[in-house]
C-alpha cells in the first residue's frame, strides 16, 4: 500500500497487518491526465479516490456555469459522495486540474471491507463526517461571510498546493464570488 494512503488510514483507525493487506488489495492504482474526469454528471460514482499526487476538483453546472464545490490535492480523498453512498446518478463532475496519481476503492470493495473488517466502518464514518463538515462549512461561509473574508479564510485553511496551483477561476467559483471580485481582493492584499 502507498505510504501516504496507509498513513491516512492509520490516522483514523488501527488495523492488524493482515487487515492492512486486505485493505491494500481493495485499492487500485490509477493515473489520470489534467482535465480528465474521474467521475461524470449523470453516471453513478462508483469510486472514492485518494490523491497520491496531483490536484482535482468537484463541480456541478448551473445555468451553463461551472460551480466548484471541492478541491483536493496530495494526501486527500475526493468523490461525489452522495452519488457514491446512494449509488445514484451524480449531479457533479470530478475533474483533474493537473495530472493525478490516485488509489481508488469501489463501492463494492468498501462494502466488503465493512463486512470483513469491523474497524473499517470507522474509516467510512470519518470520511463521511469530514465531507459533511466541509460542505456545511462551505454553505455557511457562502451565505454569511463577505467575499474578502472568504478569501482570507481560504488562504488560511487550504493546502499551499491548492492555493498556488488552482486556476483563479475555480477558486472564485469555490468561494462563490466572481473572478473580477477575486482579482480586486487579491490586488488589495498585495
Amino acid at each position: 500500500m502507498n505510504s501516504s494512503l496507509q498513513k491516512q488510514i492509520l490516522s483514523i483507525a488501527s488495523f492488524s497487518e493482515n487487515e492492512i493487506e486486505k485493505i491494500d488489495s481493495c485499492f487500485e492504482y490509477q493515473n489520470f491526465t489534467a482535465k480528465e474526469f474521474l467521475s461524470s454528471i449523470g453516471k453513478i460514482s462508483s469510486k472514492i479516490f485518494f490523491i497520491v499526487e496531483g490536484l482535482a476538483r468537484v463541480y456541478y453546472l448551473k445555468e451553463g456555469k461551472e460551480i466548484t464545490t471541492y478541491l483536493s490535492c496530495d494526501g486527500g480523498f475526493i468523490a461525489s459522495y452522495s452519488s457514491f453512498i446512494n449509488q445514484s446518478p451524480s449531479f457533479e463532475n470530478i475533474q483533474c486540474i493537473e495530472d493525478c496519481e490516485v488509489f481508488s476503492i469501489t463501492f463494492e470493495k468498501m462494502q466488503l471491507l465493512y463486512k470483513e473488517i469491523p474497524n473499517w466502518e470507522r474509516v467510512g464514518r470519518i470520511l463521511a463526517e469530514q465531507n459533511y463538515l466541509c460542505m456545511a462549512d462551505r454553505v455557511l461561509k457562502l451565505q454569511m461571510i463577505p467575499a474578502k473574508e472568504k478569501y482570507h479564510t481560504f488562504l488560511g485553511s487550504a493546502p499551499a498546493k491548492i492555493i498556488q496551483r488552482t486556476p483563479l477561476l475555480y477558486i472564485a467559483s469555490f468561494l462563490g464570488i466572481t473572478p473580477e471580485s477575486l482579482s480586486r481582493i487579491r490586488q488589495n492584499i498585495s
